[in-house]
């Protein structure tokens, strides 16, 4: 994940902290955005504080990031405005989850169109005049009583949520990189072994049940997803078993 997509415009609405902006910038590029603009930053610009929590991101995000005066000017170019708020407004506008706000920044993006998210100052968030410029709203579902996020982690969770629309990752991966799994024919050889061990030992018991006892056995070693190496040490332990047994 090292290539820059083509991805929303992020706009920081008056932020206050150099620090701030920096870490944002890092959340940004850990999900390969870049493109960054700043409103009216408390500190003034460009921010050494900035610069040393942004890190490796300073080159790629806050050296490119344009600043502007206003909130108008920061959208001016854009067809799309989400503004970020967890509190309830007296504007009727369409609220958003975040992974239903980047999905409908997708399909956008894709017609051509340019997204902004817009992100409230760390102490008070987007004022009505900022979300009255959005054309819906992000609301992150969060505790009620506890529902402050801080800047950098409400840009880390929407850019996290725009990275997964981009990136082919598998929702669960079963850890078995570099391993070989093993064939039907070697799944097939061990049930053969088990079973034949088990017919020997009396466990199919009583007769009549042993068909049944037999193919649930080969159910369960298909189902497992054995690799090569699992079906060798499960031989192993039988053959070792049953060894001493003799």
């Amino acid at each position: 994940m090292t290539d820059l997509i083509e991805n929303p415009v992020f706009v920081l609405v008056r932020p206050q902290m150099g620090e701030n902006i920096g870490a944002a910038a890092r959340a940004m590029l850990n999900f390969s955005l870049a493109r960054m603009r700043l409103v009216a930053p408390r500190d003034g610009w460009p921010n050494p504080k900035a610069v040393a929590m942004a890190s490796g991101a300073s080159a790629q995000v806050l050296d490119h990031a344009g600043v502007f005066d206003t909130t108008g000017e920061a959208i001016g170019d854009c067809d799309f405005v989400f503004a970020t708020t967890a509190r309830g407004r007296e504007l009727t506008k369409p609220i958003y989850t975040p992974a239903a706000a980047m999905a409908e920044a997708h399909a956008r993006i894709a017609a051509g169109q340019k997204v902004a998210v817009l992100f409230g100052p760390e102490r008070t968030g987007l004022e009505n005049d900022d979300i009255a410029r959005a054309n819906a709203i992000i609301t992150v579902p969060v505790n009620r009583k506890f529902f402050s996020l801080n800047l950098a982690q409400a840009v880390l969770l929407t850019a996290y949520e725009f990275s997964r629309g981009v990136y082919d990752v598998p929702p669960v991966d079963p850890g078995l990189a570099g391993a070989e799994m093993a064939s039907q024919i070697e799944i097939e050889k061990l049930g053969d072994h088990y079973e034949e061990k088990l017919d020997t030992a009396g466990y199919f018991f009583p007769p009549d049940k042993g068909p049944m006892m037999k193919r649930n056995l080969r159910n369960m070693w298909t189902r497992f997803g054995l690799t090569r190496a699992d079906v060798q040490t499960l031989h192993g332990m039988l053959r070792q078993i049953t060894r001493r047994r003799d």
